[in-house]
Parts: C-alpha cells; structure tokens; sequence
C-alpha cells in the first residue's frame, strides 16, 4: 500500500498530487523492486524525492522542493511519519490491513501530528532525532514535583511540558528513544483545547502492539504534565485529587520557566554578544535545546541590526543538515523499514544500524562555515554536540572559544 496526501485544511497554499503521478512514482519503485534494485532517491530540476518501505507493507514517498536535505534528513522525516501512524494506531493495524478504506478513515486520527512534522517551528526535534527541552533554574524542584506526581498516579513515566519542550521528566522516561520522546511531544502540542485529556497511544519501539494511556492535563496557559500510565487511574481521578494538590505550590516555578521559554535557558547564563541562535545536544540521553533568541532584550539592542528571525532558524537548520552524517557521525534515532523480533517474541521495530560517515579519513571534531552575513561553527565534546550561529562581526579566531565557552556554560552544572 502507497500511502500520499497533503490535508487541504491547515495546507491551503499546497495540491494533493494527481493520482497519474502518484502512480508513477509508485510504479518506477515497484519497478526496480521487481528487477532486484533499490530506488532510494532522486533529484529533477526544481525537487528531490525520496522512498521508503516499511515492513513491505507501506510505502511512504517525500517530495521535497529544498534540495539542501540529505537523504538522511529525508528518511528521519518519513520515519517520523510511519512512527506517528504507530503511535496512534499501532503497527499491526499498519502491516497486517484488513480492510484498505477503513484503515485510510482511522489515518486521519494522525493528520494533525503528520502537518506539524511538516511545519517550519521552532522546534528542532525533527532533524536532530532528540527531543526538544527548555533549561530553568527551578529544574530541581519542579523535578520533585513531578516525581511525587507520577508516582501518586501510579506510573513511572511522566514529563513537564513548557510550549511543547521537555522542561524535566521522569528517568523512566528518558529511557524512552528520541524519537518516541520527540513524538509524544509533539502530540501534545496538536491535541485539541481542554484542560485534560486521555489518549491511547502506543510505543513505535517500546511497544508497538500494546497501548498506553497518555494522561495529559493543562496547569497553565503553555504548562502541560504528561503520564503514560495503565488502564487505571482514571482521568478524573488524576485531575481531581493530585493534580491541584502537586501543582498548585509551583505555579511561581512554572511561571519562571515561562519567561524563558524564547530563551530557552535562564538568565544567568550568559552568551556572547555576537551569538545569534545555537543548537546544543546531548546525544546519550536524546536532548536538544535550540534558541535562535540566545541574548536579553537589552544585548539584542545592542547587537544593532542582525539577521531576521525567520533567517536565523533557516540558517541554524541548514547548517546542522550539512554537518551531521558528513563532518560528523549521523545520529542514531531512524527506524529501519523492516521489523526484528526481541527475545520475548514482540515484533519491535529496531533503530537502524548508523551508517559510518566515510566523507573523511579521520574523525573530525570542530567545523566552521563562513558566509557573506554570518558565521557558522559546530563542535562536540564528550556526548555534546554545540551548532553556533555567529555575527558577520565576530572573528574567525574566536569561534571556537565562544563555542567552548557556550557549551561549558550550559553543560557545567549538569543542567543539561
């Protein structure tokens, strides 16, 4: 089955392609599958596509008009995709169809989640395969909160979400992969209006076939907790007998971290003047944290005149799309299109083996890019990954000790 839409609702401005071009693109794949070649991407004029088969069941085909993405980025996109229709159907619904036309109404539960996938945010989950997270001074204490809080709700799995980043969660789940971290997220995000709600969803790793409850309650205004949980307790328990009594002596805290939201880490954590947005990672527990807003509003004005917002992010994403998997080893977080079977016999959908970058001899550690408006410097150290984007203004020379000095200052405290 070849799966192709664009919802016209929140796409206004984009046309489903016709059904005689779908089918070729599906034929031409078929096509070589039938004399024993891959067809894994190309290239036109003006597009790049890319193919992807999961479980030879689904075909998933991306057409993309920004011919800078890699392969790589692509599939990380598709994966996303396929994943985002096992959370919320589960994968034997997707492998083992019954029925083609209902299995295409119970696909538009995920249509939501998949338009998000495709929107230009300020969210950096979607290319670097880690969720995205918020740095606040009140980490220690909202974590105790939201400890007290999951294990009252009889769970091991819960997280705090300030305007969809991760603020502190649960070590359970950490455990969980980036990419099922980054999704659930993101699900929250897309759910409709309502202080509270219930949804089941399922693991694309963890548990592809069995269903978790996601308990998700509103405390303010951009303020989301979220429990995986069993088939108890139910909603109204939760909500009415733990979640006033855990969260309402934290509103200061969580109004705190609110006012860095933009930021994204606090304010006595300083940064370079010529510091114009930055992506730092930590790649063994799956986080990120993007800023394209790295000064106060009094070093903006400072900094006088700089590149627009929307200019920033484009660049930040573009350079980090240009670096891992050729300068720098890819990250792990993309599905294989094909199931493995762990020990006790579940179908668990594997990450796939990551690729060795081979663009170099050795293994390179700093990378630098200069252009006509700005400068662009990416490091790593350890299980950190930092992507700067840097003022026309600051010296070459200086690049790398500005992004050592970054890095030092958001790492030292084990903050992130």
């Amino acid at each position: 089955m070849m799966l192709s839409w664009v919802t016209a609702g929140s796409k206004p401005d984009l046309k489903p392609l016709p059904y005689p071009v779908i089918g070729s693109l599906n034929g031409v794949h078929m096509f070589g599958a039938n004399h024993d070649a891959n067809l894994v991407s190309t290239t036109t004029e003006h597009t790049k596509l890319v193919w992807r088969v999961y479980h030879d069941s689904i075909t998933l085909i991306v057409i993309s008009v920004d011919q800078r993405a890699s392969d790589s980025q692509l599939q990380r996109f598709l994966d996303n995709v396929f994943n985002s229709m096992v959370l919320l159907l589960g994968l034997d619904e997707l492998i083992t169809i019954k029925n083609v036309e209902r299995l295409k109404r119970d696909l538009r539960s995920c249509y939501r989640l998949i338009d998000c996938l495709m929107e230009s945010s300020e969210m950096y989950g979607d290319v670097t395969g880690c969720v995205d997270v918020i740095v606040c001074q009140e980490q220690l204490i909202l974590q105790d909160y939201l400890d007290s809080f999951v294990n009252s709700a009889d769970s091991t799995f819960g997280c705090l979400l300030v305007s969809g980043k991760v603020a502190v969660a649960t070590t359970k789940w950490w455990d969980l992969t980036g990419q099922e971290m980054y999704l659930l997220s993101l699900l929250a995000r897309v759910l409709p209006p309502g202080s509270s709600k219930d949804i089941p969803v399922y693991l694309p790793h963890g548990s592809p076939n069995v269903p978790h409850r996601l308990l998700n309650f509103q405390i303010l205004q951009g303020v989301e907790v979220c429990v995986l949980c069993g088939p108890t307790p139910s909603l109204t328990e939760v909500e009415t007998e733990l979640l006033d009594r855990y969260w309402r002596p934290s509103m200061e805290s969580l109004r705190s971290c609110l006012r860095i939201n933009l930021r994204g880490f606090p304010s006595n954590i300083t940064v370079h003047i010529g510091v114009l947005g930055l992506i730092i990672m930590n790649v063994d527990l799956h986080k990120c944290l993007g800023t394209v807003h790295p000064l106060s509003s009094e070093e903006s004005q400072k900094q006088g005149k700089s590149l627009s917002i929307a200019r920033r992010r484009d660049i930040l994403r573009s350079f980090y799309q240009s670096v891992t998997g050729t300068v720098f080893p890819p990250t792990p977080g993309t599905t294989p299109p094909e199931v493995v079977e762990n020990g006790h016999g579940d179908g668990l959908a594997s990450e796939s083996p990551v690729e060795p970058h081979t663009e170099f001899v050795h293994s390179a550690l700093d990378t630098y890019v200069i252009g006509e408006d700005h400068k662009c410097y990416a490091t790593r150290e350890g299980p950190y990954q930092i992507y700067v984007l840097f003022s026309k203004d600051v010296p070459k020379y200086a690049l790398r000790s500005i992004s050592m000095t970054t890095l030092s200052s958001l790492t030292k405290d084990k903050l992130f």
